[in-house]
């Protein structure tokens, strides 16, 4: 794919994982991370998804009388019931931008497997995609294109709450963020257990939408200006470029990575037929 931003664009045995130990012999993380004590959540679809998600454990929930009646209606104030507020408490909770409709929750993070839990299937993996707003629409577009998981550094990534949850739209709920210590190790577990490993670059040598891809998948992409590091591009097994039609040549990161799930999914699915 071309321009600066440089996100881009077998047959296989049983799994025989040999786990890795993080710094110093520590296991990697296996949860999300947290914002202080609890995971912050504001916005109709974030809460709502979370209330629907038998999963999340609630500690709080503020809503305005508008609010609490939306979630009466849609049957979801059975786990908890709300507190009700006027807006302006919400509003002294968060940022001034942060746009809440009334609702606010305070929750547990979600249990995340192991990298060796991980189901086949497609998996993203984002080298340093630091910016809330990209990693909570990468999260979105997950969810909606099934992926089995997002692997990413426990170092280097935003916290999976606040901006990030109201950029995800509720798809925290349906894709497990998985942190690891080294991101190249990762890989090379992810590799040994059988995943195709293809990075987006600019300069890949074949377009994703005619590359020889095959199940289980991992699609690695970069931080938007700098893709993907060195040792990232050398332990993937190919690199792929998106090719645009356009005058611009460019996307923003999480714009292409929507776009390479897309291809992805498309290209399996012809090779399966």
């Amino acid at each position: 794919m071309g321009g600066k931003d440089r996100s881009g664009a077998k047959g296989r045995g049983p799994k025989r994982w040999q786990r890795r130990a993080g710094p110093k012999g520590a296991p990697g993380p296996r949860r999300e991370r947290r914002s202080g004590d609890h995971i912050l959540l504001y916005g109709w679809h974030p809460v709502q998804a979370a209330l629907a998600n038998p999963g999340r454990r609630f500690h709080r929930l503020l809503a305005t009388e508008n609010a609490a009646r939306r979630l009466e209606e849609a049957g979801l104030t059975g786990r908890i019931s709300p507190e009700i507020v006027r807006p302006g408490a919400i509003d002294a909770l968060l940022s001034p931008d942060a746009v809440h409709q009334g609702i606010y929750a305070e929750v547990d993070p979600l249990p995340a497997p192991a990298l060796d839990e991980i189901p086949d299937g497609l998996v993203l993996i984002l080298d340093q995609v630091t910016d809330p707003h990209n990693f909570g629409a990468i999260v979105r577009s997950a969810a909606a294109f099934g992926v089995k998981a997002i692997v990413t550094t426990a170092r280097h990534s935003p916290e999976a709450t606040g901006v990030l949850a109201k950029s995800a739209s509720g798809g925290l709920e349906h894709v497990p963020i998985v942190l690891v210590q080294n991101l190249a190790r990762a890989m090379t577990d992810l590799k040994a257990a059988g995943f195709q490993l293809v990075g987006l670059a600019e300069e890949g040598e074949t377009d994703l939408a005619e590359a020889p891809l095959h199940a289980p998948l991992a699609l690695v992409v970069g931080a938007e200006g700098k893709g993907l590091r060195q040792l990232t591009r050398e332990t993937c097994d190919f690199l792929a470029r998106l090719d645009l039609p356009g005058a611009i040549k460019s996307l923003n990161v999480s714009n292409a990575a929507a776009l390479a799930m897309q291809l992805a999914t498309l290209r399996l699915a012809q090779q399966r037929s």
